[in-house]
């Protein structure tokens, strides 16, 4: 399984959001570029960025400098946050970007992500769906996660059948950020609903165990965030977590 830290900008440096809510941001000393270095040399393989000015305004805001990000180290680098176009997604990968991740648009414009699915490849694109859990059931939220869909999870995921796309990316919003591990009744039931996709899971990431939990349930990648930044353990261990048998 991969480990992927995060790294998320807004006002072209490194916060994290409590619960996916852009008014309990804490910011990092350590600005964008010296924790990409800092990742890159304690083993990352990949790194997750996003572009959280561009998630709560519906526009790509910092992809100019999540460009220069990625081309300033030998690392792959997964990134999105207000990808509204097939231009948006051509210039994240002409920039270096190895995978978009595509969020809202996945669940409200489905025919145009699988038009880009099919253009630019399956392994070039993530579907990131961000879900608040309403009634027990998962739902995806919108617009930088202030607003509902409408619609289930296991609805927006109908809308790509199996070999339209690979990569799905889904985060539990009300752990984000939280420190409160992953939501793994979710996890495990996508992994049920469905094995044809490559699972990355997200939000809640707290410990060892909680990698090694996620790991168990068959999950292919973790992004790991605040865990990191609040030193609950360090990212070379949690890459051996997610290495061991």
């Amino acid at each position: 399984m991969l480990i992927y830290p995060a790294i998320d900008l807004k006002d072209g440096v490194c916060v994290r959001l409590m619960h996916g809510d852009f008014a309990q941001v804490t910011h990092y000393d350590q600005q964008p570029a010296a924790r990409l270095t800092t990742f890159a040399a304690e083993g990352a393989e990949w790194i997750h960025i996003v572009d959280l000015d561009g998630a709560e305004a519906g526009e790509a805001r910092q992809h100019a400098l999540i460009g220069e990000l990625t081309q300033a180290i030998d690392v792959k680098v997964q990134s999105g946050g207000g990808v509204r176009s097939a231009d948006d997604v051509k210039k994240l990968l002409d920039a270096g970007v190895s995978r978009v991740v595509v969020g809202s648009l996945a669940v409200t414009q489905p025919e145009a992500v699988a038009n880009w699915l099919d253009t630019f490849g399956v392994e070039r694109i993530t579907l990131a769906l961000d879900v608040k859990i309403e009634g027990g059931v998962p739902v995806p939220a919108l617009k930088g996660w202030t607003q509902s869909s409408g619609m289930t999870l296991w609805e927006a995921l109908d809308r790509y059948p199996k070999g339209t796309a690979k990569h799905l990316l889904v985060t539990d919003v009300g752990r984000d950020g939280a420190l409160t591990g992953p939501n793994l009744d979710l996890l495990a039931e996508i992994r049920s609903r469905r094995p044809d996709l490559v699972l990355q899971a997200s939000g809640g990431v707290s410990s060892l165990d909680d990698i090694a939990a996620v790991k168990a349930l068959g999950c292919h990648g973790a992004i790991v965030g605040r865990a990191l930044y609040e030193n609950c353990f360090t990212l070379p261990e949690a890459i051996a977590a997610a290495r061991t048998i």
